[in-house]
């Protein structure tokens, strides 16, 4: 490992310790093979004037959620460094009277909750403290005879520290420990199974052991040929089993999940292990992991609904052993193994899914490495079973807050790249919705930065990349629960005298026929959703059409009247269908300045007065309908189907 210290960045932040406090715990948080997704946690001590004038030694210590990688200053949490050694000497405290007393001994209170760790930071007697997870330490003390490998390795300038419970239990044990330790003779601490302590009143020189120390971790392990799998031969994957499999463990959980496929050459390796069941279902790389990943993956054979059962059977029994009054979570599995095929993660958001993904890859690649120093061994199941009942873990839990209406829940959206369609993305994620947003323009690719949008390029009239596009949907989220075909085209007017083929042709292609394709292919897994409900853009021309407009009101008259068949045969299949008939929606790309201009002029109109011509003097933009769409799809319109509601602010020929 690479230390990523500038002396040129260094330089610039001069001699204020916080901001260099920033920026080595970013420097951290930078190397993924250190810490994961809030993992890990650092510090810094200052000394401060209070209000009354008094100099107080201040622990700035990293705030619960931070993730070190993007920490700012607004992220350290200072403390009365008085207060965390009167906590230390005590002789026991609760989780969650350590949470009261450290917020107590703060010296902001709009500050974020002190890391759990920061009584041991504190007591620590150095200015600058680094914490991390990283992998290739842990991998070493998850094998047989770990703790003699790490003193192998360090020596007696590393202490080695037995695992116990992160929070006050692990600070009183190595306060207890260290009395009458010669700090300065140690280079840091290695808490096995858990992770490693750096420590220097220079933030580089703390920074910088931290990087030697697990560079040797990680030269230890090359030596010994324990390196990653990449040697992958990939059996087909059926995106109808992924649907299965996603909609299974939505049942146990209760809730839609999202379920994404690694099949990268490395996971595709590890699930071709032979005894890939029987490692895998060893333990977590870390505890600290337990909470997104739970203790161990479901493995599937040829009989993924028996597997999940048997999962969700074996947790029980694992809750019952080591159970003393809690509650119990839900049993439905985080990740699995798809042997020949890779591994899934299921989360409830794409978020989720991918820190659980990222968690696991990690994890894969250390249960690889291990095997090759004697097998992979994690901390016993009563250990781990503490650490995903922890009170202070499930006090995380409990902050995640209401879900949004439609979250878990995969969308497709076709005609996604502007205008309607655009906004009919944006509006699903707002409501917590993972879409797959197609389009034929190739900007598409690029239009929706965030990670709950895969955007794909699509020809909807191409049967060929329609199908390519399902299936890529189902293999990156799991399945499709919502569907609005939207992707349209307003040909060039002309009246039936004149229509030439082509125009008409192409008209009925896109505004209908494709439409009904993409129908017919998605309802296989349609009828695996999640309250399945499928929205169809028509147009105010299907209940009054204007004269040169025969190839456009046509096709969307024959896309009413296939929805109005669809509502009645997909009925008892629970997927609803409904129709949404927008009507002078300006700003999408075919409405530019010159043609509005040009369209209120023909009326007599101001181009304000254009766009409000209608009963409510409204202007009815894309967000509007985006709007309207999606909560047709949602439980405000559960009940409804064959429905078909204008959105045009009142017009009197529609009424």
């Amino acid at each position: 490992m690479k230390s990523l210290w500038s002396n040129k960045e260094a330089k610039k932040i001069g001699k204020d310790l916080l901001k260099m406090r920033v920026y080595t715990s970013q420097l951290l948080g930078a190397e993924e093979d250190l810490v994961l997704h809030g993992g890990g946690n650092t510090s810094v001590k200052i000394q401060e004037v209070n209000i009354f004038g008094k100099t107080e030694e201040i622990l700035y210590v990293k705030g619960s959620g931070w993730d070190l990688a993007t920490i700012e200053a607004p992220g350290f949490a200072p403390l009365k460094l008085e207060a965390l050694y009167d906590l230390a000497e005590l002789d026991a405290l609760t989780d969650l009277d350590m949470v009261k007393y450290q917020r107590m001994a703060m010296t902001n209170p709009t500050a974020p909750n002190p890391s759990v760790e920061a009584i041991l930071h504190g007591i620590i007697p150095f200015t600058f403290v680094d914490h991390t997870h990283a992998d290739a330490v842990v991998t070493i003390t998850n094998s047989p005879g770990g703790k003699k490998r790490i003193q192998e390795i360090y020596g007696e300038r590393m202490m080695i520290i037995p695992y116990v419970m992160p929070g006050f239990i692990l600070a009183k044990t190595i306060y207890e420990m260290t009395k009458g330790v010669d700090w300065d003779s140690l280079d840091g601490m290695i808490l096995l199974n858990h992770g490693v302590f750096t420590f220097d009143h220079n933030a580089k020189d703390s920074y910088e052991k931290m990087i030697e120390i697990v560079s040797k971790a990680e030269n230890y392990l090359k030596k010994a040929g324990a390196k990653e799998l990449t040697r992958a031969k990939s059996a087909k994957v059926d995106p109808q089993l992924l649907a299965n499999i996603r909609r299974k463990v939505s049942d146990i959980q209760g809730v839609p999940v999202v379920a994404k496929l690694d099949n990268s050459k490395p996971s595709i390796a590890f699930s071709n292990l032979s005894n890939v069941k029987s490692i895998s279902n060893r333990g977590p790389l870390t505890p600290d992991h337990i909470i997104r990943t739970k203790r161990v993956p479901v493995v599937f054979t040829n009989d993924y609904s028996k597997n999940l059962d048997d999962f969700v059977k074996s947790y029980g029994t694992y809750f019952d052993k080591y159970n003393q009054g809690e509650q119990r979570l839900d049993a439905a599995p985080k990740w699995g193994v798809l042997p020949g095929i890779g591994t899934l993660s299921f989360g409830p958001s794409a978020k989720h899914v991918r820190i659980i993904e990222d968690i696991t890859r990690h994890t894969k690649k250390a249960i690889v490495q291990a095997e090759k120093l004697g097998g992979w061994k994690t901390l016993n199941q009563k250990d781990l079973f503490e650490m995903e009942y922890w009170s202070l873990e499930q006090a995380k839990l409990k902050k995640a807050g209401k879900p949004k209406p439609l979250q878990g829940k995969i969308a497709v959206v076709t005609g996604a790249a502007s205008g309607i369609g655009k906004a009919c993305v944006e509006e699903l994620v707002s409501n917590g919705a993972v879409v797959a947003a197609w389009d034929i323009s190739k900007s598409i690719t690029e239009t929706f930065p965030q990670e709950e949008v895969l955007g794909l390029r699509c020809d909807v009239t191409n049967e060929k990349q329609l199908r390519a596009c399902i299936e890529q949907t189902v293999m990156h989220f799991g399945g499709i629960d919502l569907l609005i075909t939207n992707a349209g085209i307003f040909p060039k007017s002309a009246r039936i005298a004149d229509m030439p083929d082509a125009t008409w042709n192409q008209s009925l292609e896109i505004n209908m026929t494709s439409h009904q394709r993409l129908i017919q292919w998605c309802l296989p897994y349609l009828e695996l959703g999640f309250d399945p409900a499928i929205v169809i853009m028509g147009s105010k021309n299907v209940l009054a059409p204007g004269p040169g407009a025969s190839a456009y009101s046509v096709a969307k008259a024959g896309l009413t009247q296939l929805a109005r068949v669809a509502a009645l045969e997909l009925g008892s299949k629970g997927i609803r269908v409904n129709v949404l008939h927008p009507n002078a929606v300006y700003d999408t790309a075919i409405w530019t300045d010159e043609v509005l201009k040009a369209r209120a002029k023909h009326y007599g109109l101001s181009v304000k007065a254009y766009k409000t011509n209608n009963l409510l003097k409204a202007e009815v933009t894309s967000r509007d309908v985006g709007a309207m769409a999606v909560a047709m799809l949602g439980p405000l319109f559960s009940k409804v189907t064959g429905a078909q509601v204008p959105i045009d602010g009142g017009n009197e020929r529609v009424i």
